[in-house]
């Protein structure tokens, strides 16, 4: 649906002569079997995206496809575009089905023993919104071409050090309960930025500590415990 949806805008911004389109990718584009081993130190670079492609399920497909998509209408009518790979975006506003808001929910109704994704082990390197949105608009400021750029930090998080960090900031304390079974992704996904510094002279100014203690503070002052412990288990899994 997500591809179809895509075509859709894209063949209408051509047909209304739309001067660019600014499309919100993702680092699910990149392939699976280079990113098995989280003790490998790997930053994953725009050229590591062609053929054989591995994408990251069928989400990773369709971001894949539409990025191309954009490259053939700009190569065959000259639309201007740009595709920006997010990584990993936390911040205010975040909902309970990405993992940072998941951890700070859990953590916030006194959840114990603590589940944990996986095995905790896997890498992310979670960007904070604010770099996010002003890289986009770089990008919309800059790329014509249809390149895509990554958006992401080049710090290397584990999710079980996450999860730590949150208890600890919220004054919380608790048993991990390890989940390998359940959904993880790649278990060792980092952006290099390399390319946006030099296209866009963007890089982050945010690091995650205090990203997350920002999301911590803004999360306890918006929700109300007795509503999240209620919806939890259901929002978790929503898209």
């Amino acid at each position: 649906m997500n591809l179809m949806l895509d075509g859709v805008v894209f063949r209408a911004c051509h047909l209304a002569k739309v001067d660019k389109v600014v499309y919100a990718s993702s680092g699910c584009v990149y392939p699976n079997h280079i990113q098995t081993d989280p003790n490998q130190i790997l930053y994953l670079t725009e050229e590591m995206v062609g053929p054989p492609y591995d994408a990251d399920n069928m989400y990773g497909w369709a971001k894949l496809m539409a990025e191309m998509t954009l490259q053939a209408y700009h190569k065959d009518w000259g639309l201007k575009s740009a595709s920006c790979r997010y990584f990993t975006v936390y911040g205010p506003r975040g909902v309970e089905n990405h993992a940072v808001i998941a951890m700070i929910a859990r953590a916030f109704i006194d959840q114990n023993p603590f589940v944990v994704w996986g095995t905790g082990e896997q890498i992310r390197n979670w960007t904070y919104i604010d770099d996010i949105v002003s890289g986009t608009i770089l990008a919309a400021e800059k790329i014509d071409d249809a390149t895509a750029v990554n958006l992401g930090t080049m710090e290397r998080i584990k999710v079980i050090d996450a999860a730590k960090e949150v208890l600890r900031y919220m004054g919380k304390t608790a048993k991990f309960e390890l989940h390998p079974e359940m959904p993880t992704g790649p278990l060792n996904r980092v952006a290099d930025n390399a390319l946006a510094k030099k296209l866009l002279g963007w890089e982050p100014k945010t690091m995650f500590i205090d990203g997350l203690h920002r999301t911590i503070d803004w999360y306890v002052k918006d929700r109300k415990q007795s509503e999240v412990s209620a919806q939890l288990q259901s929002v978790l899994t929503e898209r």
